[in-house]
């Protein structure tokens, strides 16, 4: 079995422009197994999904302890690179936030995100090189990803938009991130811009609304990951069957599970 150090530079290696990491963001072992077996050669968490998992709100309504016990089996059932969404860090200071990382690594993590919810970016560089430091210390090359919530200031691709995203992505590059994520469905034009002008790999997302996979790639990501978007769909199955079992009008379940009993027992084993 390879090392967390190992693991952690194949991860990082992975992140290629144009040839990206795909990455169908987890929950729980169950999905973390289930894209495995489809072909994923590294893992990454969903913040949403562990939150909702657990009975918790995203957004920083889970702590940190809860969202360790989530990740926890998740990083014991795999033996691939995993990257754990922890949110805006687990807590108020860039103490914090080391803190936060330093107990990821104690699960053998190979990557973070970490959100900026617009946080004003001298203090979001702050998290960042907290984080940059704390993987120093365990001599962990952590793949920091951060991320821009530029999403909420309006329409992706927009001068305004753009500016804003490329002014936090070279500040949080000058802080020791490894990567920015960029959130949004982003037209091909916005993310080869993005790509040209920040000096780090980019993430982007995959979902309804967004390009195809090979788009996002011939565009120049070098990350494409599914963020909350699949455990949205899991848990909308679970409603649509529910509704339509109680009989609410146009409730339609639109097709028969594609796992069944004995697939998912094959892909869920000890």
């Amino acid at each position: 079995m390879s090392t967390h150090l190992e693991r952690t530079r194949t991860f990082t290696a992975m992140h290629v422009p144009g040839a990206p990491v795909v990455l169908p963001n987890v929950w729980d072992v169950a999905s973390a197994r289930i894209v495995l077996s489809a072909g994923a050669r590294a893992i990454a968490t969903t913040s949403a999904g562990v939150a909702w998992s657990r009975g918790h709100r995203d957004g920083n309504d889970l702590t940190r302890d809860g969202a360790l016990d989530a990740v926890r089996p998740i990083a014991a059932a795999v033996d691939v690179p995993l990257t754990a969404d922890i949110e805006r860090g687990y807590g108020e200071t860039p103490g914090d936030v080391a803190s936060t990382v330093s107990a990821f690594l104690g699960l053998g993590v190979s990557g973070v995100n970490i959100e900026d919810s617009l946080r004003p970016v001298a203090e979001q560089e702050d998290r960042i090189r907290a984080a940059r430091q704390a993987a120093d210390d365990a001599g962990i090359p952590l793949f920091v990803n951060a991320r821009i919530d530029t999403h909420l200031l309006g329409v992706p691709g927009s001068d305004v938009w753009m500016e804003e995203s490329l002014s936090r992505a070279n500040a949080y590059a000058r802080a020791g991130a490894s990567g920015v994520f960029v959130l949004g469905a982003l037209s091909a034009a916005a993310i080869s811009t993005l790509v040209d002008a920040i000096e780090l790999p980019l993430n982007v997302a995959f979902g309804p609304g967004t390009l195809s996979v090979g788009d996002l790639a011939r565009a120049g990501a070098s990350r494409v990951s599914a963020g909350s978007a699949i455990a949205e769909a899991a848990y909308s199955v679970a409603g649509d069957w529910a509704a339509q079992m109680f009989g609410t009008p146009g409730a339609v379940v639109s097709a028969p599970p594609t796992l069944g009993w004995a697939a998912l027992n094959g892909v869920i084993r000890d």
